[in-house]
């Protein structure tokens, strides 16, 4: 019985650390920027930090951070960001700037990976009964697994693929790579650049 509870509770907190992720909304426009700098007037401001769960294990994973950034054009001129307006970090090296799509196809969750629930299928519940030679015997059999194991599968594959179409969609809503940020405009983006750390970032106008 003993061995019994230990396995449940070690199934159990693989089922919690194995679950689909949701994904919570970004919205670059309600954030509070707090790193902020300015070049020929024209002002970066931008926040690291915005993915968890899943996601922020993919950024670690795969070498990628997302970062919210906000620009803001005072010039009377307009700019091209990714052309005119450069991300660099603060030794001058310039920073590279991934596609959203790229982005996307990097850090999404992996729906496939919930198949392997699949393998709870077989899973059956006995109960037992001791009889009058205190011997234990199997009283009935339950096949728990032809609900358990697809249940898990679709449940958090379904999950996975909306959290990844939200994600999906609001980085197609705020892309800013190749996006025309008018004289006296300011625009908000989310960028996915090729980094392990949190540098500090600025800009380099043309």
């Amino acid at each position: 019985m003993i061995f019994f509870k230990k396995a449940l509770l070690c199934f159990s907190v693989i089922l919690l650390l194995n679950c689909a992720s949701r994904y919570e909304i970004i919205a670059p426009k309600s954030i509070n920027y707090i790193s902020k700098i300015e070049t020929d007037n024209v002002k970066l401001e931008y926040k690291y930090n915005l993915l968890d769960k899943k996601y922020a294990k993919k950024e670690l994973k795969k070498g990628v951070k997302l970062v919210a950034v906000k620009t803001s054009n005072n010039t009377t001129r307009d700019l091209v960001f990714g052309k005119d307006i450069k991300l660099t970090y603060l030794n001058g090296s310039e920073v590279f700037v991934m596609e959203n799509e790229t982005v996307f196809k990097t850090l999404k969750q992996s729906t496939a990976s919930y198949l392997f629930y699949l393998l709870l299928t077989p899973m059956n519940l006995y109960t037992y009964k001791t009889n009058n030679y205190g011997v234990q015997e199997t009283t009935s059999s339950t096949p728990i697994g032809l609900i358990i194991g697809p249940g898990l599968a679709g449940g958090n594959m379904i999950a996975a693929g909306s959290a990844n179409k939200k994600f999906e969609s609001e980085l197609l809503n705020y892309n800013l790579n190749g996006t025309t940020i008018k004289k006296g405009e300011v625009k908000y983006g989310l960028i996915g650049i090729r980094t392990n750390s949190f540098e500090p970032l600025k800009l380099e106008v043309e």
